[in-house]
């Protein structure tokens, strides 16, 4: 045995943790083990707050402290536009762009047979139920521009058609900062194809 069995459950603990390694969790319990007292115990004590408090909304299915989330109870915000996502933290980037005043819908993943998720594990039918009831006119699909991604973005736009709602999808290209010779086809093209007027 390499730690006494309280540091190695902790590692254990620790490296559960998506990202976080055998090393890296290692260094983490170090870490914590040379931090003031007061300090470990409020970590541990936000860590079953959030677990305890944290819930989803009965709207979006983002994370919420409450019946609904700040979102969907901020009467600012224009509910006939949704950007649909794939997670609750594809939120944050979202909000992070400063661009964004509507509404959320969080799918719980992408469309992937491969791993067993079919349309019917995602939240298709909670869409399609807030579409036709609360006045949506425009969707926008913001879902990670990977295969399951695209695969899942084609799939509503299919379902959103024929219920008369503007069903668009985030565009796609080239990073800012980036260079031209290190771009893949893929995304050069897409690029090229959403590209603007000046």
């Amino acid at each position: 045995m390499l730690y006494t069995p309280s540091i190695a459950r902790l590692v254990e603990e620790l490296s559960k943790l998506p990202g976080i390694g055998p090393k890296t969790a290692q260094r983490l319990a170090f870490h914590l083990l040379k931090v003031p007292p007061e300090d470990a115990r409020s970590l541990a004590e936000a860590i079953v707050e959030a677990r305890e408090k944290v819930t989803f909304c009965s709207r979006c299915f983002n994370f919420a402290q409450g019946e609904i989330c700040e979102f969907c109870a901020d009467a600012r915000r224009d509910p006939t536009l949704v950007c649909v996502v794939e997670r609750p933290q594809d939120i944050v980037a979202v909000e992070r762009t400063g661009e964004f005043r509507g509404l959320y819908h969080v799918l719980g993943g992408a469309i992937s047979p491969i791993d067993g998720i079919g349309p019917e594990e995602l939240r298709v039918r909670e869409l399609l139920e807030r579409v036709r009831k609360d006045g949506v006119r425009e969707v926008i699909i913001a879902t990670n521009p990977r295969v399951e991604g695209e695969a899942t973005a084609m799939y509503l736009a299919n379902l959103l058609k024929p219920l008369g709602v503007r069903a668009t999808r985030i565009a796609s290209g080239l990073p800012v900062g980036g260079d031209l010779e290190y771009a893949d086809e893929v995304t050069l093209g897409r690029a090229l194809k959403g590209r603007l007027e000046l």
